[in-house]
């Protein structure tokens, strides 16, 4: 009988990769891939720590798959093993832990662990050779969309933030594995590629296969992946701004399957909370860097990341973030309450906010986000934008995502489900575009 496989994945869309390439292994090994809500002989939890909650989270998703899957093999794999391998090894139920290398390990891991009825530890120690490892790309509802890791780690170590620890230093996939990836997703039916990384931006510092005597940088990696025939559209992920290369911004005006729209974290409109923070920029830069990248892609929808309650924000350091965003006028934006990692060198600030306070100051700011985010969709009407149709929605509508990344709903047949199609922007409904197809 057809063992079942769960998965649960928690945090960011490097680790929804990462679980989609270890579900393809087991796929591909023969095993049934089910709902975690099901019941299964095998669960996967891919953790994050980000955040506490984050953290927290994994905890109740691996106490919630030994309690609902009696006698099942729990495997605990992602940042929280990597960061914490004894804490996570204690925990009731848990048989096999794998950090955040050896996942292509995992079937093999799970057989041995089954056929020996005891678990183990494949949490190993990031080194100076510690190689990137190739994971198959995919993902996404009917094939829409595929997340295609291409760097791993993070050298900025910026105080706030544990992910350096959990995924160790930087290093990049090859453009000749980029180009063969990207060709087995295209022909796999996927529409839409997203290239991502922890630290995006500094892709291929450690490699050199690009121009001779030069390093690859994220250019060359869009490159190679636009190189590949009957791929419709390439998307960045998370990158920092003062890695934005021209010629990337002259790429993305030129080509029309690269899409207008960049991630761009912020974290804070004052510098003194960004000096604090260890952020490789200065409000001043930030702006320059913005303008710059508008005038080259006009239209371009510039999302960001801000932490509220950094140790040391004052109320007038919080009003400088909020006027700061507001001259940036952002598409969107993610909030975050600071929340202290401990090993982090913010973990031992002093001068901590509350979390009354913190709360607070993300309210306000998601009144200004909203507002934002209202002003750009408002921009989109009248324009005629080309829409990745996901999935039906109610009354006869379908629904998908612009290249600028908003969603827009439409008239239109659940057959178009895949499909790239012309729509002219009628109007806004909430947070969501409305429009009529031009076919």
């Amino acid at each position: 009988m057809t063992r079942k496989v769960a998965f649960c994945t928690l945090g960011c869309k490097v680790n929804q990769a990462d679980s989609a390439a270890m579900e393809h292994l087991f796929q591909q090994a023969g095993y049934e891939i089910v709902p975690f809500t099901e019941p299964a002989e095998i669960c996967v939890i891919n953790t994050c720590v980000v955040t506490n909650t984050g953290q927290h989270k994994s905890r109740q998703m691996i106490n919630r798959a030994v309690r609902n899957n009696s006698g099942a093999f729990v495997v605990v794999t992602g940042c929280y093993p990597q960061t914490a391998a004894a804490e996570v090894k204690a925990l009731p139920g848990v048989d096999l832990i794998i950090g955040t290398q050896d996942r292509r390990n995992i079937v093999t891991l799970v057989e041995e662990g089954l056929a020996q009825k005891q678990g183990g530890d494949a949490v190993h120690q990031f080194t100076s050779q510690t190689a990137f490892e190739e994971l198959p790309g995919g993902n996404e509802e009917n094939k829409t969309r595929a997340y295609l890791k291409i760097q791993e780690g993070c050298n900025q170590f910026c105080t706030y933030c544990i992910i350096p620890y959990a995924r160790g230093p930087l290093r990049s996939r090859s453009l000749s594995s980029i180009r063969r990836e990207v060709e087995q997703l295209v022909a796999a039916g996927y529409k839409e590629i997203v290239l991502i990384g922890i630290h995006l931006g500094c892709y291929g510092q450690e490699i050199t296969d690009a121009t001779p005597g030069t390093k690859a940088t994220l250019y060359d990696a869009v490159q190679a992946a636009l190189s590949v025939p009957g791929l419709d559209r390439l998307r960045l992920g998370s990158l920092e701004s003062v890695e934005v290369e021209d010629r990337l911004l002259d790429l993305m005006q030129k080509d029309p399957r690269f899409c207008p729209h960049l991630h761009l974290p912020l974290q804070s409109g004052c510098d003194k909370i960004l000096s604090a923070m260890h952020r490789p920029y200065d409000t001043a830069r930030f702006k320059q860097l913005l303008a710059q990248i508008r005038r080259k892609v006009p239209g371009i929808a510039i999302t960001t990341d801000v932490i509220v309650g950094f140790p040391g924000e004052t109320e007038e350091d919080f009003l400088a973030t909020c006027a700061l965003v507001q001259e940036c006028q952002f598409a969107k934006m993610h909030i975050f309450p600071y929340s202290v990692r401990q090993g982090t060198p913010a973990a031992a600030y002093p001068a901590k906010v509350t979390e009354a306070v913190k709360e607070e100051r993300a309210r306000r700011l998601a009144v200004l986000d909203r507002q934002m985010h209202q002003h750009y969709l408002q921009q989109q009407v009248g324009r005629t934008l080309q829409v990745l149709v996901e999935q039906p929605a109610p009354e006869g509508q379908v629904e998908g995502l612009t290249g600028n990344y908003q969603r827009v709903f439409f008239p239109g047949p659940a057959a178009w489900a895949g499909k790239i199609i012309s729509v002219q922007i009628t109007g806004v409904q909430g947070d969501k575009l409305q429009g009529i197809p031009l076919i």
